[in-house]
């Protein structure tokens, strides 16, 4: 899923600051696994915002419109009315969320509530760890379902660096080190020849450094598409 971080409170008073009425969008998909940008979290931001502008004498209106997803027309346009009913759209999701919104409605203000860090897994209740770059071109089945670009603190993607000790990253002593991951998962699977077969250089045009990627589904079944 795709993981964010509140911004602090502080950036978030300035970047409002100007705006009297303002609407803040939470989003009940990933960042609300998170515990980022779901409802309560709207919620506290929309007091912390209402208490400095008391403490400061200004006279402002906030309010929260709770969004199931905010990269979808599906799910915004029922609540259209309340998410424009105001100065500026904070939107508390992704940054996918954050640019659907504002290329929606070309003339609302929209500002990020989050900072988005990555694609993650929970490795344990409130902690989540980055497992996958979305390069568009999965080579896991040759590396033990590990991925060494998005694993990897310097992306190798043809074996270890010698930097590595004890099965410990050289860039961060609290990281596993990828190489090593792969090669103990191989060897447990009985596939550790897998890494001497020889493939063609890769093609990272499905990267990001190919440009904004997109996909299409011809066949898509519309009853089923929001289930």
């Amino acid at each position: 899923m795709i993981v964010a971080e509140q911004k602090p409170i502080d950036e978030l008073i300035r970047s409002l600051e100007g705006f009297k009425k303002i609407v803040i969008a939470s989003c009940g998909t990933c960042v609300t696994v998170c515990m980022s940008g779901g409802e309560k979290e709207a919620l506290a931001v929309q007091g912390l915002l209402e208490a400095n502008a008391k403490e400061k004498g200004q006279d402002i209106s906030v309010s929260v419109v709770d969004l199931k997803r905010q990269c979808d027309d599906e799910f915004i346009d029922d609540l259209e009315a309340e998410l424009l009913d105001g100065d500026v759209v904070l939107s508390m999701a992704c940054g996918v969320g954050v640019q659907f919104l504002a290329g929606k409605y070309a003339d609302k203000v929209v500002l990020p509530g989050l900072n988005t860090t990555f694609y993650g897994a929970a490795k344990e209740l409130g902690y989540w760890t980055e497992l996958c770059a979305g390069c568009g071109n999965c080579l896991l089945e040759r590396t033990g379902g590990i991925c060494p670009i998005a694993r990897c603190s310097k992306s190798i993607f043809n074996g270890p660096c010698g930097g590595s000790q004890n099965a410990k990253c050289e860039i961060d002593s609290e990281i596993d080190c990828a190489w090593q991951l792969i090669y103990d998962k191989l060897t447990a699977m009985g596939r550790l020849d897998t890494l001497l077969e020889i493939h063609e250089i890769r093609d990272w045009s499905t990267s990001r450094d190919g440009g904004p990627r997109h996909l299409r589904k011809d066949d898509v079944n519309l009853d089923d598409a929001g289930k």
